[in-house]
């Protein structure tokens, strides 16, 4: 999955460190989710859309199909 996490943070002009004491969870699960190597769930993808106001559908974006 996809995401405009980390630009997001940055508008705000916000730490990685800032964003997951927010949230509530670690710097490492915020790198992994900006590096997209970590999909959250559901309860902190609705925290990270409450903390941004912003819809969910606008942070996360499915990943593109491989073309066959």
């Amino acid at each position: 999955m996809r995401n405009i996490i980390a630009d997001t943070r940055r508008s705000r002009e916000w730490s990685q460190q800032r964003l997951a004491d927010e949230l509530g969870v670690s710097r490492q699960t915020i790198i992994s989710i900006e590096r997209g190597k970590f999909d959250p769930s559901l309860p902190l993808a609705f925290r990270l859309s409450a903390v941004f106001e912003r819809p969910i559908e606008e942070l996360f974006f499915p990943e593109a199909p491989d073309p066959a």
